[in-house]
């Protein structure tokens, strides 16, 4: 029996579903390569019917940022391990529609490339169309980089490609630098080591939104085989490779967020000591660099600098999560280190550790580390001179809905608007576009290419200046060279952060506290709930709907005050814009607690974020007595709602 015959009897006696018949058999007839046909036969013969599903139930969808999905199978065959050794990087990326690999890449560049070229024709663009590529350190990543450089020059677009593993924020950067088109990522972030992804930022530097979403989406969408036909050769684009160059045009931009350079002619400041970890990613090409051109006092983990895709030292390369900072833990504790600093493969993510009042090291979340930021490059900005009474009211602070409202508050207390947005660094950027189109003609011109200085001047004289922009996942932003979240520039931050601490004798759990007892306690838990392969799509999905269905009028017993579906039109923001849609719910109860809930869009599973607060009375300040019974009865707060929240869960899923 042949293997479309066998998967046409699987599909037959129920054991597989009828979308993965369709999709197998159709890259069966779309591609000639044998891994494919050898690797389907291999789960065939095992009858590994789950593992079949997951890979085929589904064409992996182009999303709004671009491609995600397992690059390694939860099952490794024998066809795409190759001549491998089992734990080490397979010769093959894992088979399937619903998977990261050559097939996909190639989808997501045919599909992009067609896109630019009908987004130019119709502006009636000069030239020939370009665009950047960057990778990290993920299984496949390179591979995939220089598989999508030689389909975008042989279909006729010039390639700007990296010449080995950078960050993120540096290729955003690159594409505003170049002028190019686009810009193509190959990562998936602090996903576990299984996947990778594609990421694509349009010619802006940021993360693609509407009309161009959509439009690429199709494109990509309408490309369902690994075939095409070069461009004659004097028609293809040049291959372009990027190094030194232009790592010191993004090290002279990030190096410029730090606000107090004289900060460590301070004794106690230059004393600070920082352990910083890469986690094997691409933070260790150049946060060495930064810190040390600063001036900070530092160390790195040796076995962490290894810039290794199979993140052998954690489970996890997610700095949001404490086993993945343990090792930098363990050598701060060791060398007598006052802070820990670790970013994620492709550093756009930073995640810390700092010392309590024991001398303990404790991690700080996302929301906390965005907090401290964003009140202490208020507060220096207007110590500087940099922000003042007469322009206040040009200055903003960016962060998105589910991110701490204790931002908001710190905002107001500095007289300084603070706008939210949906979630995700696309919609900072894309208020960030909003701005620097408002700016002059004369200076939009020349934009890019202004100094620091030079662009704060004009955003504050003409139109509205970035003072911070965060989320709540560990991202964060100090200013719009780089229209994505940015480790390396986070890294500064915090560093210079913990300097101005230190000066004044303080820790950072210490300097956070004083920040609390001036604008209220707030806490933030966020829990997430996994559904993995077709089976846990479906389950996401029905969560996600019942609560725009049927939202909870009460709620750990007590009344639900506001409502906010974000699924439906007519949310506007605090510059009175309308919001785009997006599956959230967000449940504001009468006693001052709220919950939101959202499917990710990037891993398997639904997340749920709980805030609570403890105001000080109008005029005051909370002192520490205050402050510390505080801490324990709005953590037990949100621990009740979560208890409330599992039973509910459970119950939607049984409806």
């Amino acid at each position: 029996m042949t293997l479309e015959a066998q998967l046409q009897a699987a599909a037959d006696a129920d054991l597989i579903l009828k979308s993965t018949l369709e999709n197998s058999l159709a890259l069966l007839s779309a591609s000639k390569s044998q891994v494919y046909r050898d690797s389907i036969q291999e789960l065939v013969d095992a009858k590994d019917w789950s593992e079949l599903d997951d890979r085929f139930y589904q064409t992996l969808k182009f999303g709004t940022g671009g491609l995600r999905g397992r690059t390694i199978g939860m099952v490794v065959t024998k066809a795409e391990l190759g001549s491998a050794s089992p734990g080490q990087k397979p010769d093959h990326p894992c088979v399937g529609t619903n998977a990261m690999n050559f097939y996909n890449v190639g989808r997501a560049t045919r599909g992009l490339v067609s896109y630019i070229k009908k987004y130019r024709a119709e502006a009636a663009l000069p030239g020939r169309p370009a665009i950047v590529i960057s990778h990290d350190t993920r299984l496949f990543s390179e591979d995939f980089a220089r598989h999508a450089a030689r389909i975008a020059t042989e279909n006729g677009v010039d390639v700007h490609l990296f010449d080995g593993c950078r960050a993120t924020p540096e290729m955003s950067l690159a594409v505003r630098h170049l002028r190019a088109d686009a810009g193509v990522m190959l990562t998936a972030s602090h996903n576990p080591m299984h996947d990778n992804g594609f990421k694509v930022n349009f010619n802006d530097g940021a993360g693609i939104v509407e009309p161009h979403a959509s439009g690429i989406i199709r494109e990509v969408m309408s490309i369902t085989d690994e075939e095409y036909t070069p461009l004659p050769e004097a028609e293809q684009g040049r291959l372009v490779m990027l190094g030194a160059e232009m790592d010191e045009e993004y090290l002279g931009k990030v190096q410029s967020m730090m606000l107090q350079p004289e900060l460590l002619r301070n004794e106690k400041a230059r004393a600070l000591k920082i352990v910083f970890t890469a986690l094997h990613g691409t933070g260790g090409v150049l946060v060495p660099v930064l810190l040390r051109r600063l001036g900070f006092n530092f160390l790195t983990v040796p076995e962490q600098d290894v810039r290794d895709g199979r993140f052998p030292t954690v489970d996890s390369p997610n700095p949001e999560n404490a086993p993945a900072l343990q090792m930098a833990v363990d050598l701060a504790d060791k060398e007598g280190a006052d802070i820990v600093i670790g970013t994620d493969p492709d550093c756009d993510r930073m995640g810390v550790g700092v010392r309590d009042a024991g001398g303990k090291m404790i991690l700080l979340t996302g929301n906390q580390t965005g907090s401290l930021m964003c009140w202490y490059r208020l507060k220096t900005m207007f110590d500087l001179g940099i922000l003042n009474e007469s322009n206040r009211k040009n200055a903003v602070i960016l962060k998105t809905f589910v991110t701490s409202p204790m931002q908001d508050a710190i905002a107001a207390r500095f007289g300084v608007p603070c706008v939210n947005t949906l979630t995700g660094f696309k919609w900072i950027s894309s208020k960030l576009a909003k701005y620097e189109a408002a700016l002059p003609e004369d200076i939009r011109a020349k934009y890019r290419d202004l100094s620091a200085a030079e662009s704060r001047s004009a955003r504050l004289q003409h139109s509205k200046f970035l003072v911070f922009g965060g989320e709540e996942s560990y991202g964060y932003m100090g200013d719009d060279f780089s229209r994505d979240k940015d480790g390396n520039g986070a890294v500064v931050m915090f560093a210079e952060l913990a300097a101005y601490a230190a000066s004044r004798g303080l820790t950072v759990a210490g300097l956070l506290d004083e920040v609390y007892c001036e604008t209220g306690y707030f806490l933030e838990v966020n829990k997430s709930k996994f559904f993995e392969g077709a089976a846990g799509a479906a389950k996401i999905a029905k969560l996600a709907d019942s609560y725009g269905a049927n939202p909870p009028t009460q709620v750990d017993g007590c009344v639900v005050a506001r409502v906010r579906d974000f699924r439906k039109p007519g949310i506007v923001d605090e510059e009175g814009e309308p919001v785009s849609t997006e599956k959230m719910l967000f449940v504001d109860l009468a006693d001052g607690r709220s919950f939101a809930v959202r499917p990710s869009g990037t891993e398997p599973k639904i997340k749920y974020y709980m805030f609570a607060r403890k105001a000080p009375a109008e005029g005051t300040r909370l002192s520490s007595e205050e402050l510390a019974a505080a801490k324990t009865s709005v953590r037990a707060s949100l621990d009740s709602m979560w208890s409330w929240l599992e039973k509910d869960i459970e119950s939607r899923l049984m409806e």
